[in-house]
């Protein structure tokens, strides 16, 4: 590469993070990752929370690990999971971990908002499928709790690392429109849902576009990291960032973001607002550029993830998902968007007892198991690409599987066959690359279109392939 730009990005998940260098030269990136760390909730005072001050450190040390490798560092740009946020005294300073998603405290809260803005409502403002862990609910059930009166902050998880970055505080658009709190229609807070559930819109900070240059890493921070360089707000929202990483050559196509969850849908101009959208629990959230990124949430590798850690398993290991694959089907399947498999432990117990219940057979081996878990989540990737596709009136020819699922050869192969459409497979890191490329273009190192950096995306990368059964 010729004098090759460098752009940071700060890629966190629910179960891992990572730092990566983006060397960006004309339309292709390089990505190098200097620093992983393992992420999860831990269950404290009550409830199951992330630990703040730990990926703060881990976020350092991987910016130190960047101006070590790549000191020519321009931007940093900050992603991570949706939903969730912290809160900050007037001074700024953190009142206590923040919650996770998967915490049960908003039993009460969800028959408290729906009877305030019956879901109807809700959809018709904020276009979003109903799920209980939506900030909307966890924000009433933070009003029972102690710290809501101190509260001065309502931030979101990357707005609360770039606000400890910068000391600036934004809540970045796409991140925002999965709160619940959007009007999906403007991208502005809606002042209707705010006054009917009590919350002070002085508590939300102004929404930003990716591509806004938030600020520069504080002074004393710059210092102690050897690194001076900005940070550029992306798609905020690791799925809108992993969009944009798609590489597709047109938009006929549907998205499968296979992590810990499974974002499956397709991006369209416009939100689609109607009563079948809604009985469809389909979600109408902001992509980048004002896109709307049509999707359910779908059950995710959380399911196998949980299976690995009852058995002790590490990692993801190869031959249990070959053993898996190599099955015959129709060894049962289950509901992956069940309510029952959202909470961490006993996974491979819940998933037999959810056959037992079903008439199916339990699984006699892991590879039994692991096999009800690839089946029965290519089976809801299509039956949602298919009602995303007649909901929205969206063609799609192909089906464009990132993330960590684009690894799984087993589930891109049932995927295709499930779906009778070509799969392809690929890049792993594509929210990676979605991030820096936001930050590249913002940076006038990147093309204007999305279009087009997806073009050079295709071209760029090593992808799979899989053709339908």
């Amino acid at each position: 590469m010729i004098n090759p730009r460098v752009f940071g990005a700060i890629d966190i998940g629910a179960s891992g993070g990572r730092v990566m260098a983006g060397i960006v030269d004309a339309r292709r990136v390089e990505l190098v990752a200097v620093h992983r760390f393992a992420n999860g909730a831990v269950r404290r005072d009550g409830h199951l929370r992330w630990e703040l001050g730990r990926l703060l450190t881990e976020v350092e040390r991987g910016l130190a690990a960047l101006a070590r490798d790549f000191p020519q560092t321009e931007s940093i740009g900050i992603d991570t999971w949706a939903v969730d946020y912290g809160l900050l005294d007037a001074a700024g300073r953190p009142l206590a971990d923040p919650i996770a998603y998967r915490d049960e405290r908003t039993a009460t809260a969800v028959p408290r908002v729906d009877a305030a803005v019956d879901r109807a409502r809700q959809y018709a403002i904020n276009g979003l499928q109903h799920l209980p862990f939506t900030t909307l609910y966890q924000l009433d059930a933070e009003r029972d709790g102690p710290l809501w009166d101190r509260a001065a902050h309502i931030v979101l998880l990357p707005d609360l690392i770039a606000h400890h970055l910068t000391g600036a505080l934004s809540t970045e658009a796409t991140n925002a429109s999965t709160t619940g709190l959007v009007d999906v229609r403007t991208g502005d807070w809606s002042g209707e849902l705010l006054a009917a559930l009590g919350i002070d819109p002085g508590l939300l900070p102004a929404i930003e576009q990716p591509g806004t240059v938030r600020g520069r890493l504080r002074p004393e921070l710059a210092r102690r990291l050897g690194l001076d360089a900005a940070v550029t707000t992306v798609g905020s929202h690791d799925t809108a960032s992993a969009v944009v990483g798609v590489p597709a050559a047109d938009r006929d196509i549907a998205f499968v973001s296979s992590g810990t969850w499974s974002l499956v849908g397709v991006e369209l101009d416009a939100p689609v607002l109607d009563e079948a959208s809604r009985a469809a629990n389909f979600t109408n959230e902001r992509g980048v550029d004002d896109r709307i990124r049509y999707l359910r949430n779908v059950g995710g590798l959380w399911l196998l993830q949980e299976c690995l850690r009852a058995w002790g398993v590490s990692g993801t290991p190869a031959a249990l998902l070959a053993e898996a694959g190599a099955l015959p089907t129709g060894g049962g399947v289950i509901d992956v968007d069940d309510a029952e498999f959202i909470a961490p432990g006993e996974m491979p117990e819940r998933i037999a007892a959810a056959l037992r219940r079903d008439g199916w057979p339990e699984p006699r081996t892991r590879a039994e198991t692991v096999r009800v878990i690839l089946d029965s989540l290519a089976g809801a990737y299509a039956r949602t690409i298919e009602q995303a596709s007649a909901l929205s009136g969206r063609r799609v020819a192909t089906v464009h599987v990132v993330g960590g699922g684009a690894q799984n050869e087993a589930l891109c192969r049932l995927t295709a066959a499930a779906t009778g459409r070509e799969v392809v497979a690929g890049p792993t890191e594509a929210t990676a690359l979605g991030n820096v490329l936001v930050q590249a273009r913002a940076h006038g190192a990147a093309p204007a279109t999305l279009e087009e950096m997806r073009a050079g995306l295709a071209a760029g990368q090593q992808l799979r392939r899989y053709a339908p059964a």
